[in-house]
């Protein structure tokens, strides 16, 4: 039994996402060998630390076996659909219709360059060649989507809702 950690799932917010996780293995390759829980709570361990994947303390299962997991629900859409089913679940919850009948754009413009960086970081701050490539594999190999981050943020906080 390892500890708890505050990005752990509580049993009751386990139980309403434990569907999306625990679909039926195709009867290919070996059995799991750590509980699909256990998995999430390291993805969103990752997610609220802000730690590299290879810094996943090893009381979690290894973080190769968490990436891969990561990889595959995200290729089939999984964090998108318990996104989905819980502003869902949530709106009903509130009294409200399943999906908003309306939505508000903030038209707020923030300066950027060519390259999407802000403008206040290109002044002063000349970061070289070497730097720049490493934060950008950063947010791509630890959320490879931005709006991936945002989705699973969500997800925790609505989670919390319950």
């Amino acid at each position: 039994m390892r500890p708890s950690y505050p990005s752990d799932l509580s049993d009751l917010q386990w139980e309403i996402v434990r569907s999306f996780f625990e679909s039926k293995p195709n009867k290919v390759g070996r059995p799991c060998k750590h509980s699909k829980r256990e998995i999430v709570n390291a993805v969103f361990y990752v997610l609220q630390s802000g730690c590299a994947w290879r810094l996943l303390p090893h009381d979690f299962p290894s973080w190769r076996t968490v990436y891969t997991e990561f990889r595959d629900w995200q290729n089939l859409g999984i964090w998108e659909k318990v996104n989905t089913f819980l502003v869902k679940t949530w709106r009903i919850k509130k009294g409200k219709t399943e999906n908003p009948s309306a939505a508000v754009i903030d038209s707020q413009s923030v300066r950027t360059t060519e390259k999407g960086v802000h403008a206040g970081d290109m002044m002063g701050q000349k970061k070289s060649e070497e730097e720049k490539g490493i934060s950008w594999l950063t947010l791509r190999d630890s959320c490879s989507e931005p709006r991936l981050v945002e989705v699973m943020l969500a997800i925790k906080r609505a989670l919390s809702r319950f």
